[in-house]
């Protein structure tokens, strides 16, 4: 009886210290920021909210932005509704800062920022190339497209956008067996060091099988799968990450966001229309909350961020973005078959995210 008495208070005490972990967590995300190398207290949630029509948007033309790819510039592909592009995301607590280009480029003058990870990163790095560009567009511009690294730069400014493709964090390496992801290295981190602002990302390509897969096998340490569970890799490889940001970023030089879960739309189950996608939707979800629920790769991101010693801001995107299933290219994207419910239009709901990250800098 009192062994059993033991373990059942220590169980007690394990989910008291877990409830803490969480809770300490959530108010690191939401209430503290450390973006001036001080502990800053917010009094607002950016990330809880709703969406709300706004006819000032959007922030730009798309037929004037030089940036989009075809597979995020819907209108250019034959989107006919436009409704979509007129939502404004709304914080309960407090209103955000309206984006200001020319105030941005002011304060990075002469910095270097860095989008690093998937193609979600690429759609949230042309987006801030636009909305910039909408500010000052007689501003001289030098524009680079190459795999893994892309830039533009408002030369007027000395502002450098990066976008370093790298849609796992960690490296596939070719071995005799093939391609193989290596979840404990990151070599390719040289390329993120020296700059002033770094926006990272990963989930997607993680859950990609099949002739998706860019990969063989996973390493993990000395051991070779043909697969693992993907959550379990993401954790492990999201870990390495942590390890790389804690080990190799002055956060006293150099200002770190993660980009959070961005959502895809294939289930209308999720929102209680089984028979749905986004394929044909024209508004957002009302309210603040998704029936699903957030995804698990979310609270992957959260206790890896959680554990790091270097402050790290999270762009908590993941419920804000769940309620716009109407914002996908879906069938209307020029370089992407079939239907995209994975992506987002340009102009669109990355113009809301990094009008969430301009409002992180500057409130």
């Amino acid at each position: 009886m009192g062994f059993r008495c033991e373990s059942l208070l220590c169980s007690v005490l394990i989910v008291w210290l877990v409830f803490l972990q969480e809770a300490s967590a959530r108010q690191h995300y939401y209430n503290v920021t450390r973006l001036s190398g001080r502990k800053q207290v917010s009094r607002c949630n950016l990330f809880q909210g709703k969406w709300v029509f706004d006819p000032s948007y959007p922030f730009y033309d798309s037929s004037g932005c030089p940036f989009i790819d075809p597979e995020f510039n819907c209108l250019k592909y034959g989107r006919p509704d436009k409704q979509y592009l007129k939502y404004a995301w709304k914080p309960d607590a407090c209103s955000l800062p309206r984006f200001n280009g020319v105030s941005f480029l002011a304060k990075w003058k002469g910095k270097k920022i860095m989008f690093v990870g998937d193609s979600l990163s690429l759609n949230m790095w042309e987006s801030l190339t636009c909305m910039i560009h909408a500010s000052v567009p007689n501003s001289k511009t030098s524009y680079v497209r190459k795999n893994p690294l892309s830039f533009v730069i408002f030369e007027d400014y000395g502002v450098t956008l990066y976008l370093y493709r790298t849609p796992y964090f960690v490296d596939i390496v070719r071995e005799n067996v093939g391609a193989v992801l290596h979840l404990g290295s990151i070599n390719g981190g040289n390329a993120w060091k020296g700059m002033d602002m770094l926006i990272f990302n990963s989930w997607h390509w993680w859950t990609h099988k099949g002739k998706s897969q860019a990969w063989d096998y996973i390493r993990d340490g000395s051991a070779l799968y043909k697969d693992m569970n993907r959550f379990e890799a993401f954790n492990k490889g999201l870990t390495t990450w942590a390890n790389w940001v804690d080990s190799n970023v002055n956060t006293t030089n150099t200002k770190i966001f993660f980009q959070g879960i961005s959502p895809t739309h294939y289930e209308g189950r999720e929102w209680n229309q089984p028979k749905k996608n986004c394929y044909g939707e024209l508004q957002p979800l009302s309210g603040s909350t998704y029936p699903a629920g957030a995804p698990p790769a979310a609270t992957i991101v959260n206790e890896v961020l959680g554990m790091m010693k270097k402050p790290v801001y999270l762009l908590d995107i993941t419920t804000l973005s769940q309620l716009r299933k109407d914002a996908h290219p879906s069938t209307y994207s020029g370089d992407h078959s079939g239907n995209d419910c994975s992506h987002w239009c340009l102009p669109g709901l990355p113009d809301s995210w990094n009008q969430l990250l301009y409002a992180a800098l500057v409130m």
